[in-house]
């Protein structure tokens, strides 16, 4: 490895220590070759959110990310570029055969971010997740190694991704609506007769709480329908997929315990659960099927 390209990782491997969160516990059980490929696709996908979420004018924004598809497509074939993350993203990417549409698809769901309109059918909200997690989950698949079994791994790495936004969406519902935000389909708030005011209000009303357990139980959906996925992943990558999945299935099942009251205050998980999880994911006792809980739906 060069000079140049081993401070590329190490670039990334600093940021994604910094700013992973829940992810990094779970970079820390694969080897070190894998651990920083999977450094540098976070610290690509961190940059791409930032250019987003930087101040400016939504033009401005627009302008800084198609310069970042330059920049990602200048990098991929081998090209000098400014961003210090790209060479080890590069490396990554040639490394593990990662298709390069994926880390565009990321790009195109956080454009969709910059001028937030709603979602009118789930179906709409699907091709959002599909871009901002499903994307990453099958570029995290290249990187541990997976058979494919004639594309069943990839509808299972796509399905993992939607259980993991919906949870991300339940999560944060009123901090997005507060920024103009709204994820949930329309057709749903139309179904419990909810309006998007409401997502804003301090205490849930019966029929959002309603509303956000119908979302809860098609999450608990997806995370089942995913989880065959876990043996179709090469060994060295099963225990990153199990912290992954169950740190977010435990963040779901609190928020389901709290009864869906996620407007007072930002559910998350402390540090020793997250801890706990990923050292639990190392024997396997969690990498099984996710049952669907009953009672949800009113």
């Amino acid at each position: 490895m060069t000079d140049a390209l081993d401070a590329s990782y190490r670039f990334c491997g600093d940021l994604s220590r910094r700013e992973a969160k829940n992810f990094y516990y779970s970079f820390l059980l694969l080897p070190p070759r894998l651990r920083r490929s999977m450094c540098a696709l976070y610290a690509f996908l961190r940059h791409t959110d930032d250019l987003a979420d930087e101040p400016g004018s939504i033009d401005a924004k627009r302008s800084s990310l198609l310069s970042w598809r330059v920049e990602l497509d200048r990098a991929l074939d081998g090209n000098p570029i400014a961003w210090p993350g790209l060479p080890a993203l590069a490396d990554a990417v040639q490394q593990h055969s990662i298709p390069p549409k994926f880390l565009h698809a990321v790009i195109d769901g956080v454009e969709m971010d910059l001028e937030p309109r709603p979602f009118s059918t789930f179906q709409d909200l699907h091709a959002y997740c599909y871009r901002v997690a499903s994307a990453v989950g099958l570029c995290c698949i290249h990187i541990w190694g997976y058979n494919s079994e004639g594309g069943r791994a990839e509808k299972l790495a796509e399905a993992c991704g939607i259980a993991l936004q919906l949870t991300n969406i339940l999560r944060d519902v009123r901090e997005d609506a507060e920024l103009g935000r709204v994820y949930l389909p329309m057709e749903d708030l139309d179904r419990f007769g909810v309006s998007p005011d409401e997502l804003r209000s301090p205490v849930p009303s019966d029929r959002l709480r309603q509303l956000l357990a119908f979302e809860g139980r098609r999450a608990y959906d997806y995370y089942g329908e995913a989880s065959p996925l876990i043996r179709l992943v090469a060994p060295v990558g099963r225990p990153v997929l199990a912290a992954i999945v169950n740190i977010y299935r435990a963040l779901l099942d609190e928020i389901a315990r709290r009864d869906y009251d996620v407007l007072a205050a930002r559910v998350a998980l402390p540090p020793w659960r997250k801890a706990a999880i990923t050292v639990g994911a190392l024997t396997g006792r969690l990498a099984r099927p996710v049952p669907r809980p009953e009672g949800l739906l009113p």
